[in-house]
């Protein structure tokens, strides 16, 4: 009988909106007049579900993994990074089991947009989208400055 080792890693990600971006979340491109500031596809959801997967197997945070002084990582699709974190699990000997995401925007119009075109949640992975339109990340009054996201992600690996 094969003992399960299960490994709990939180993950945090925080973007700034700006012009000129394109807005994607969960790998969905979100139709607004602003999108994430970051090196890559600065997918705030996505970025924040690598950190804690990561996190649960003891591999770091998605800086080590990717680090954005990569230029072979500027503009690059968050997919493809979470794609490769799951390989670094894998070698590591850790499965994900489940994933726990959350979103926040200050905008409610931008929360509608955004629940609406990622209804993806599946067997491991929930989405959930929530808004506080009076504050910023920061607590601070809010101007839509950014998308913040939390993620608690559970991997287990199998000694047989």
């Amino acid at each position: 009988m094969a003992n399960t080792n299960l490994r709990i890693g939180h993950g945090y990600d925080v973007h700034r909106l700006v012009d000129g971006r394109k807005l994607i979340l969960g790998g969905v491109h979100i139709p607004w007049e602003k999108g994430l500031l970051g090196h890559s596809d600065a997918d705030v959801l996505t970025h924040a579900i690598m950190d804690a997967l990561l996190g649960a197997a003891g591999l770091g945070d998605i800086g080590k993994a990717f680090p954005d002084t990569d230029p072979a990582l500027e503009g690059i699709s968050s997919l493809i990074l979470l794609e490769r974190t799951v390989v670094l699990l894998r070698q590591a000997g850790y499965e994900p089991v489940n994933v726990i995401a959350m979103a926040d925007s200050h905008t409610p119009a931008l929360l509608r947009r955004i629940s609406a075109a990622s209804s993806r949640s599946s067997g491991v992975v929930i989405f959930r989208f929530s808004s506080s339109p009076s504050v910023s990340c920061t607590g601070m009054p809010s101007a839509s400055t950014a998308l913040q996201s939390s993620v608690i992600a559970i991997s287990c690996s199998f000694a047989f």
